[in-house]
């Protein structure tokens, strides 16, 4: 060791080194952070004065508990918790599906969400920041969460504005989707063939709302009422997260909580309509051999993964402004668990309107063929002996009809087909399964046409579907705002609004005419494979480089209590092979079927599929390709030492050099020096090892694992010690084996 390093120096001062908090840096200790001062003991072996720790680091906080769930809530509950879930449990078994989802929720969604919250509040970095801390080598992991944040944010965004539209179009009676548009030639007046061939909420969604063109290539201009629908989304998103925390904490009072009051309003209305009994049971009837089947997993799994945020950077940002020993743990369960009762109980309103509707579709079937029947009689196509004399037309019922369509059935055996009668079965309009845009504004939106006083549920629906989406784009900014002002200081508001400008305009793509294709473009690429690589990823990084048992001494220092051990075995082997899994099926998936999306016929008032063309097939892969690219650069980058590894902005100024003095070192001694104690001496007044927790107990930790490199340790809390110094994490982690 140089005989002038400030190891050196200290050993041999007789004198209180005050400034030793700096050399303090490198002590992994474990630190009570519920105490707000460090017992230090100086080379010396006599106690320098007590040093407080700042509750305050400068760092936003939220002002309240109840705030911070209700904003991850708010960011978790979103429009696929209506729209989503439903078609999901309807197409896979309908309560069957409850079971693989209820299991995957416990084996990947909450010990996942559990990290995240952990990383983001111990690290109390963005996405960014964590991953640089966490390993260096995988700090592309925060750049490609920014990257999907922000490919998502852009068409989300356009969803909120599609909402909005609905929304001023509901102060109206009769509400304008109810009816098909007359069309006037002279004095003959026609009914919209195009409405006519389709239905009255459809011709409205493609024609009236959308003006859809009939293929992606033709782009067809921007449509004005959509363009200024994105705008006022726009206005509303950036006047939410302009302040960051202060301002969106306090919209997600209202956001959070207002979905919950029209949800329990439409139960309790939808319980009261014909039919609603139907629905519900229709919906929760268990078809058991379908949880035999993967692709069910598949989906739940799936669902779970994108119904809780994960790896989008929301649920770090937001859990990094919490304090160090909040029970990040409880707060994991609590909001998996709102999510999924949440997903309950909109599948529970929207199948009882739905079974309101079938019922009212099915009721329109039985009527439109009784008069097929008598035109039958009528001109002596069928004879009246067909007819069972107990049935009355004038007072027809579905059981009545069903037993007169039998019988003609029979009997006409060979000319059935020519007579064009439909069966008009209640459970063939429950299995017309609809998700997305198509449930929230074709078929909810048509049944409540049906219902007294439809404008004000038209109003009430609509509403709450801004508030879904809006604490979702909270979330989605929260995700792109917090790493950036955490690497770089500027202008909060400045930057903020910037962001909002830049995405509306880029967020005129979706406005065209055809801007409805590329929405459901971005949906299926943007998102779902790099979504899944940047989790699995996080999982590694954590389990495998930083280290499971020191992760697990981490939460223990933190939260004040040791996790369930069942996470170790979660965290290191089932989450990441159901990960591995899930990205295999989702590239065979891709592989299988042909990319294409569903275009709007005009001609035939109908959705037809086609292919993409080569253009836009190259597209779809660019935004899987740029959305990951980060993982790719960053790492080689690292490697080739052509980048800086993000310790500069995570770590106190001198740190350089005080690691440069600690390098000669030898281990048993540099471990002593840790714990205040002259080399050849043991320590004094510290213990000389830390117990990590294991599966099998406690294993101690020797002198590598105290290495000023672990990045989980106290350095963190220490930093922010001194006043002249900035309060910020010290230094990327090495990794580390659990063997």
């Amino acid at each position: 060791m140089p005989k002038n390093s400030k190891v050196t120096q200290r050993e041999q001062s007789n004198e209180h080194v005050t400034e030793s908090v700096a050399d303090l840096l490198a002590h992994e200790e474990p630190l009570d952070y519920k105490s707000s001062s460090l017992n230090v003991v100086g080379a010396t072996g006599k106690k320098v004065p007590q040093i407080e720790v700042p509750e305050d680091d400068g760092r936003p906080a939220w002002n309240s508990k109840l705030q911070y769930i209700l904003a991850q809530v708010g960011f978790s509950v979103g429009l696929g918790n209506v729209w989503r879930f439903p078609y999901l449990c309807q197409k896979n078994g309908g309560g069957a599906y409850l079971v693989p989802y209820f299991i995957l929720l416990l084996l990947i969604g909450i010990p996942l969400f559990f990290l995240e919250l952990a990383v983001g509040q111990k690290i109390r970095r963005g996405s960014i920041g964590v991953w640089n801390y966490v390993c260096p080598s995988l700090g592309g992991i925060g750049m490609s969460s920014l990257m999907v944040c922000g490919f998502v944010g852009l068409y989300y965004n356009v969803i909120i504005g599609w909402s909005i539209f609905y929304f001023f179009q509901s102060f109206q009676y009769p509400l304008p989707w109810s009816e098909c548009p007359i069309r006037r030639n002279g004095t003959l007046a026609i009914v919209e063939p195009e409405c006519d061939k389709s239905s009255a909420t459809t011709y409205f969604w493609y024609r009236q709302t959308l003006n859809i063109t009939s293929t992606i290539a033709e782009s067809g201009g921007l449509n004005i009422k959509m363009t200024l629908s994105l705008l006022v989304a726009w206005i509303i998103v950036c006047l939410a997260v302009i302040r960051g925390i202060a301002s969106s904490g306090k919209v997600m009072y209202f956001s959070s909580l207002f979905p919950y009051v029209v949800l329990f309003c439409f139960l309790v209305r939808g319980l009261m309509l014909k039919g609603s009994v139907d629905g519900i049971a229709h919906m929760f009837t268990p078809k058991l051999e379908k949880m035999l089947e993967p692709q069910v997993w598949r989906e739940a799994a799936t669902q779970v993964f994108f119904a809780l945020g994960l790896g989008f950077g929301g649920v770090i940002a937001f859990s990094s402004y919490n304090k160090i020993d909040n029970n990040c743990h409880f707060d994991a369960v609590l909001v998996s668990l709102i999510n999924f009762l949440t997903s309950i109980l909109a599948t529970l309103v929207v199948f009882a309107v739905l079974g309101f509707k079938a019922n009212i579709m099915n009721e329109k079937c039985v009527v439109e063929n009784a008069e097929k029947i008598l035109g039958y009689l009528n001109s002596d196509v069928l004879s009246h002996d067909l007819i069972p004399p107990h049935v009355n037309f004038s007072h027809l019922t579905t059981s009545d009809y069903a037993e007169m369509y039998g019988v003609i059935k029979a009997v006409k055996e060979g000319g059935f087909a020519q007579l064009g009668l439909e069966p008009c079965l209640l459970e063939d309009e429950l299995n017309k399964s609809v998700q997305g845009t198509g449930l929230a504004f074709i078929a909810f939106t048509e049944a409540m046409t049906h219902f007294p006083g439809s404008p004000f549920w038209s109003v009430m629906f609509f509403f709450m579907l801004i508030n879904l989406g809006l604490g979702s784009m909270i979330g989605t900014m929260t995700g792109i705002t917090t790493p950036v002002l955490d690497a770089y200081k500027v202008q909060k508001e400045l930057f903020t609004v910037c962001c909002c400008i830049v995405a509306f305009f880029c967020g005129l793509l979706f406005v065209q005419r055809s801007g409805n294709y590329f929405v459901t473009m971005f949906d299926d690429y943007s998102a779902g494979l790099p979504l899944t690589v940047v989790v699995i990823l996080e999982n590694l990084s954590v389990a495998w480089i930083y280290g499971t048992k020191r992760f697990m001494q981490d939460l223990e220092d933190m939260l004040g209590f040791r996790p369930c051990i069942i996470y170790f075995y979660l965290w290191k082997y089932v989450s990441p092979l159901c990960l591995i899994v899930l990205i295999s099926a989702t590239v065979i998936e891709m592989a299988i079927s042909p990319p294409g999306y569903n275009a709007w016929v005009e001609e035939l008032a109908q959705e037809r599929f086609q292919s993409y063309p080569p253009w836009a097939l190259a597209m779809c892969f660019a935004l899987i390709v740029v959305a990951m690219l980060p993982l790719p650069v960053v790492f080689i980058a690292r490697r080739l030492n052509l980048m800086s590894d993000g310790s500069n902005k995570l770590s106190v100024s001198y740190r350089k050099t005080m690691m440069k003095d600690m390098s000669n070192l030898e281990e048993q001694d540099e471990a002593r020096f840790i714990l205040c104690a002259k080399p050849g001496e043991a320590p004094s007044s510290a213990p000389a090892h830390r117990a990590y927790l294991t599966p099998g107990g406690t294993k101690t930790l020797d002198a590598n694992s105290l290495s000023p490199n672990s990045c989980y340790g106290t350095s963190y809390q220490n930093a922010a010690i001194s006043p002249t110094t900035p309060t910020t994490p010290t230094t990327p982690a090495t990794p580390e084996s659990d063997s």
